[in-house]
């Protein structure tokens, strides 16, 4: 498999970093993970060549651009149309929403909505996706994606609680949100981890590479990614758009 960072910011996108999404490809199949504002021009692809979207949850630094690919594969001289999409039900329930969709249903023909939730499973041609709930403030699902006998984890926005952890068990690559630093159990918010809870869950788990992304705008990255590989015991990356990582 490969990984493609689309955008990692964390709450908000800025100029040249998109919010939340990923690529991943594998044998010709082609998967939008994550769809924040600013991640479909960011594609390295013709948006035409994605095989299917998987969206996280409903909050609009994930889902928003999906809007933006209704737009581009619908309204033109030949429309997309039946492009699969996954996501929990209140994720599709908020989009056909903002679009009207009781009395414009095109949406149901450009999308061909799929709801997932805890343990649900697909397999997207040779690459199998497994779905956890996360511990956040809205339905999140975090997902484990194999290949081949590889495998990349991915947590999605989550606070340490819970039993999505177990999607990085083994994992070759945990792509870990790290939006607070500094020690746990302080944040108002708990439905965020710190970068240190990030590095004890990926070595907890026996993920062999750590990955931070949703790192919001007004923090120092490098912090981050020191204060995860204090508790991961190795060094660590960070998400940044336009990373191109082999699984």
């Amino acid at each position: 498999m490969r990984l493609t960072v689309l955008g990692s910011s964390g709450t908000f996108p800025t100029p040249g970093r998109p919010a939340a999404g990923y690529l991943i490809e594998h044998k010709g199949t082609n998967v939008w993970c994550d769809a924040g504002p600013g991640t479909f021009t960011a594609l390295p692809i013709d948006p035409d060549a994605v095989d299917a979207v998987v969206v996280s949850h409903q909050h609009p630094d994930h889902c928003l651009d999906v809007l933006v690919a209704y737009h581009a594969f619908r309204y033109r001289p030949e429309p997309r149309s039946g492009v699969p999409l996954y996501a929990p039900q209140q994720v599709i329930d908020r989009l056909c929403e903002f679009v009207n969709a009781g009395d414009d249903p095109e949406i149901y023909d450009t999308f061909t909505f799929h709801p997932v939730g805890d343990d649900d499973q697909i397999e997207l041609d040779e690459i199998t996706v497994a779905f956890a709930i996360t511990d956040h403030s809205v339905v999140t699902v975090g997902s484990r994606w194999e290949a081949e006998g590889r495998v990349l984890a991915y947590s999605a926005d989550t606070g340490p609680a819970g039993e999505w952890p177990r999607l990085a068990r083994g994992a070759h690559l945990l792509l870990s949100e790290a939006t607070y630093q500094g020690p746990s159990g302080v944040n108002d918010y708990p439905f965020h981890m710190t970068a240190g809870e990030a590095g004890e869950i990926a070595r907890r788990e026996g993920a062999r590479s750590l990955m931070l992304t949703h790192i919001p705008p007004y923090l120092d990255p490098a912090r981050s990614v020191a204060e995860a590989e204090a508790t991961f015991g190795r060094a660590v990356e960070l998400a940044v758009p336009g990373l191109v990582r082999d699984i």
